[in-house]
């Protein structure tokens, strides 16, 4: 036995002097900013997944620039010690803000503390300021059927039910290098921008030449001049146009990489204000549905009313909350409360939850996010405040002395009776890495776990105090919640 246990701890010893002189690997830049997203601030935080092998510890070399080349005079380099754990950032300080209205290029390489260097990782991102100000003024439009050239289940490209967005139409290969696709909306209707996502693992399938055409009976077509799109290199596509009004609408791709042109999602946006109907005149809780298909993820309308029963509960999907919205109703809710989702922003058309960041910074009432609505909080100040995680913190997935302990770190009402630390479900695989200004941290595992706006009844848990299992020590939080905003509502 004695020999065997030496004879591992040789071949352990081997493995990590091998890992170690074959130097670092690269970086992975999908956690936020992923390709092409767009960026809200011109001093955003640059996050990134670390790299592997190579002797510890690690360093990074991180560069951007305006040109792919990464030798144009805007080129900026920046060196920072790997964080503890699976992510690392660099911050762009307020006083050396990065050029608003740009695309800019950034790549990362690890360095090991041998002086070795890894493969750099290169990514790409957009910044507009002022994309995220306010709500886009946009509604959807839900065609009711699709049709294409070739390849099957063109109807998943108008599933906006699949939270995920995994599944695809793909052409049927080898075909001719024109494959088209055809939504037909049922009447004619005005469309004033266009949402395409195909394939985000690798570039198979993207679509780099294409446009788009218009028509009231299906046969005769009109090309439009604004979505006539050439040299394409990206994966997701926001496409503004002078309005049209067509009941059909079709898609022409005449190039494409890969063996066959993919797409995962088109949707067609109309400008105009949502209607709220059914408004009760007796108090009531607002809450905003965030999943993809504006649902809720867990069953949070329900638990609210059983541990409320008296109240009245009115459910709305994310992209119709704005403050316009919110103006005119003729009964104001006391409280809102914004749901999760399960889906990865990067995949998103993030303007869809611009009226919701209306509310979260004007709305004059108390709001809770929950999970996805906890994180809300923080890109209602910047986009990549929030951050892929490189995991999932899933609890149910974990026995019981494994679950992760939530730390109480200051006292609110709140998080009055729940013991400190706590355990709560999880599920997640999006976290908060850095807090604006207006916030502070009440709770953390390692990571955000509750916050708190500092002048206003903001609050938000990343933990998911709704979810009826035996281990949820967080149940309170809701209860908390309802009690202070009715508190509040009667003054």
């Amino acid at each position: 036995m004695k020999k065997i246990t030496i004879s591992i701890l040789m071949l352990f010893c081997f493995l990590s002097s091998a890992i170690a002189s074959d130097g670092p690997g690269s970086p992975t830049l999908n956690t936020n900013p992923c390709l092409d997203v767009i960026v809200t601030r011109t001093a955003p935080l640059l996050s990134f997944k670390n790299a592997e092998g190579g002797a510890l510890p690690r360093t990074y070399e991180i560069e951007l620039d305006l040109s792919e080349s990464f030798n144009s005079p805007s080129l900026r380099k920046f060196g920072i010690p790997e964080n503890t754990g699976l992510i690392s950032a660099l911050k762009i300080k307020k006083e050396s803000p990065l050029i608003d209205k740009k695309s800019w290029n950034w790549r990362v390489r690890a360095i090991d503390s041998a002086g070795r260097k890894g493969e750099w990782t290169t990514s790409k991102f957009y910044i507009d300021s002022e994309s995220d100000d306010s709500y886009s003024g946009l509604q959807r439009v839900y065609p009711i059927s699709a049709k294409a050239s070739s390849g099957s289940n063109p109807e998943f490209l108008i599933d906006y039910s699949d939270s995920g967005l995994n599944s695809q139409w793909r052409a049927s290969p080898p075909g001719p290098q024109s494959e088209w696709i055809e939504l037909d909306l049922g009447e004619p209707k005005e469309i004033s921008r266009i949402w395409m996502l195909s394939g985000f693992e690798n570039k198979d399938g993207w679509l780099t030449d294409f446009h788009w055409l218009t028509s009231n009976d299906g046969e005769s077509w009109k090309k439009i001049n604004d979505a006539n799109i050439s040299n394409s290199n990206t994966y997701r596509s926001i496409i503004d146009i002078k309005p049209y009004k067509a009941r059909f609408w079709r898609l022409e791709i005449t190039k494409f990489t890969g063996y066959a042109p993919a797409l995962n999602e088109v949707m067609l946006f109309t400008s105009g204000q949502p209607e709220i109907q059914n408004i009760p005149t007796t108090p009531y809780v607002l809450v905003i549905g965030n999943q993809r298909n504006g649902f809720t993820f867990t069953r949070l309308k329900e638990r609210i009313a059983e541990l409320a029963p008296q109240l009245t509960i009115i459910q709305i999907p994310f992209w119709k909350a704005n403050m316009a919205m919110f103006n005119a109703l003729p009964n104001k809710p006391f409280a809102i409360i914004l749901s999760g989702n399960n889906a990865d922003y990067n995949k998103l058309p993030m303007f869809e939850y611009n009226g919701e960041y209306e509310l979260i910074r004007q709305a004059p009432i108390p709001i809770l996010g929950i999970c996805a609505g906890c994180q809300m909080n923080a890109f209602a100040y910047g986009y990549t405040r929030v951050h892929s995680m490189g995991w999932s913190d899933i609890s149910a997935m974990e026995i019981e002395q494994s679950r992760s302990k939530i730390n109480i770190k200051i006292k609110d009402p709140i998080l009055e009776n729940i013991p400190n630390p706590f355990i709560a479900p999880e599920v997640h695989g999006w976290a908060i890495y850095s807090l604006s200004e207006e916030y502070e941290l009440l709770a953390e595992s390692d990571y955000f776990q509750a916050i708190r706006r500092k002048d206003r009844m903001r609050y938000g848990v990343q933990f998911h105090p709704e979810i009826k299992v035996s281990y949820n020590q967080a149940v309170p939080v809701l209860k908390n919640f309802l009690k202070m905003a009715l508190e509040r509502a009667k003054k």
